[in-house]
């Protein structure tokens, strides 16, 4: 048996999954292209401003996903929806959290409703992954939105509304397991690895400086201030007893294969 050919030695990894950005903020798209795109299995193969653009990329690249704000210049989310959900699987990812709005995407076919602030990098990952399957992610406040809505029953548009979240909710197998399954708690997402008794934002903030974001892009995909990442980053050094951005992901990743590409320089 020792000197038979394994059957499975040479069968190659499956393609990544291909992913469209589209948000009008420049740093946003940026973030979430380094953050995605330092997965093996994932492959961020354009981005856009406007849903214009992102319909266009959808067309040339051909994604399994498309992350879409919903404010954008020009064409926005919600406009641009219809037309990107027969061509691929469409996640919001968004800042706007309005009841209305909400429904609105899942009425027209989005996979699934993320505010930014309320996931963590690898609940974003796992929202992106079955998206493409066909499950779909809420965070808490889209989440609330659809319950209220549904709790709201009446007649005319609120009992369609209603009727229309009702048929979203049972669209998937375990669709509604994940309601709540985006809640914020990095200790699930880095089971496994000690967090050096960081909190739950800490733990987000730091798995973001491991994939290479700036401060500036932290803020923005966190949504508070650079002056606010700095100081959880100066927290976060004093518990990993480490000095600089490359040490401190070298801990946090439990591996001292080199420095970081930030080469060693401190926030």
């Amino acid at each position: 048996m020792s000197g038979e050919r394994d059957p499975f030695g040479e069968v190659p990894p499956p393609d990544p999954l291909r992913l469209v950005v589209a948000d009008d903020n420049p740093v946003v798209r940026a973030g979430l292209t380094a953050l995605l795109s330092g997965r093996e299995d994932l492959e961020v193969v354009a981005e856009a401003a406007d849903g214009r653009k992102a319909y266009e990329a959808t067309l040339a690249h051909l994604p399994d996903v498309v992350l879409l704000d919903v404010r954008m210049p020009g064409v926005d989310g919600l406009t641009a929806l219809p037309h990107l959900v027969p061509l691929t699987a469409v996640l919001m990812l968004t800042y706007s959290g309005e009841s209305d709005i909400v429904h609105e995407a899942l009425r027209r076919g989005a996979n699934g409703y993320l505010v930014h602030g309320e996931f963590t990098p690898d609940e974003l990952v796992t929202a992106v992954r079955d998206a493409r399957r066909g499950r779909p992610h809420l965070t808490p406040t889209a989440a609330g939105r659809l319950l209220a809505q549904l709790r709201a029953g009446g007649t005319g548009d609120s009992a369609s509304g209603a009727a229309s979240g009702r048929r979203w909710l049972n669209a998937g197998p375990t669709s509604t397991e994940n309601l709540s399954q985006l809640q914020p708690d990095m200790a699930q997402s880095v089971s496994g690895r000690s967090t050096y008794g960081l909190s739950a934002r800490e733990a987000e903030i730091m798995e973001l400086i491991a994939s290479g974001m700036s401060n500036q892009q932290i803020a923005a995909t966190c949504f508070i201030s650079e002056k606010t990442v700095k100081n959880h980053i100066n927290r976060i050094f004093a518990k990993l007893h480490s000095t600089s951005r490359s040490e401190a992901t070298a801990k946090w990743l439990g591996t001292r294969r080199g420095p970081a590409r930030d080469g060693g320089d401190r926030w």
